[in-house]
């Protein structure tokens, strides 16, 4: 066989070989764009959204237990651990008892005393966590600020002078 003997070009083949091309590069579209809404359409790099999944989802559940008045529950999601009744000793740094005193509807340190509807406004990532903005309460300012440690999958207060604008794509200092 020589180079002038090339075999004939087959239409079929190309055609079946571009369909196949397309259709995964539009599939891997799709699948983009499903993952980006199911994030909760957050304006952050694309390698952040499981923690916009992850760290709203256990913002949620956390502010969900607290509209129940739940606190047991709430401390263990804001400790990342269920169990956490079994093995109380470990969390001295943030008891259940200031828990009580910062979250709950009877405490009078409570910033908010009963909590009956919150949304989450806006997320941003800073630095290596999730900063949440909860508007609680029907409230049009004055977020809560919370974040969510990817590495640990705990709740904590937002660092003293770090708001979260409830425009999603600015940080107020």
């Amino acid at each position: 066989m020589t180079l002038l003997d090339a075999p004939s070009f087959d239409e079929a083949r190309a055609r079946r070989r571009r369909v196949v091309v397309y259709s995964a590069v539009g599939g891997l579209v799709v699948l983009f764009i499903l993952w980006w809404l199911v994030a909760g359409r957050p304006i952050d790099w694309p390698w952040n959204w499981d923690n916009h999944l992850f760290g709203r989802a256990a913002v949620n559940r956390f502010m969900t237990d607290l509209e129940k008045n739940d606190l047991q529950k709430a401390y263990g999601v804001w400790m990342h651990d269920t169990n956490w009744q079994q093995h109380a000793q470990r969390y001295t740094a943030y008891p259940f008892s200031r828990f009580q005193d910062d979250w709950s509807a009877t405490s009078p340190d409570a910033e908010y005393h009963s909590i009956h509807s919150f949304r989450i406004a806006a997320a941003r990532m800073y630095g290596n966590v999730l900063l949440v903005a909860i508007l609680v309460n029907g409230a049009r300012q004055n977020a809560l600020d919370l974040t969510w440690d990817p590495r640990t999958r705990t709740l904590s207060f937002a660092p003293p002078g770090v708001r979260l604008s409830t425009v999603p794509w600015a940080v107020v200092p």
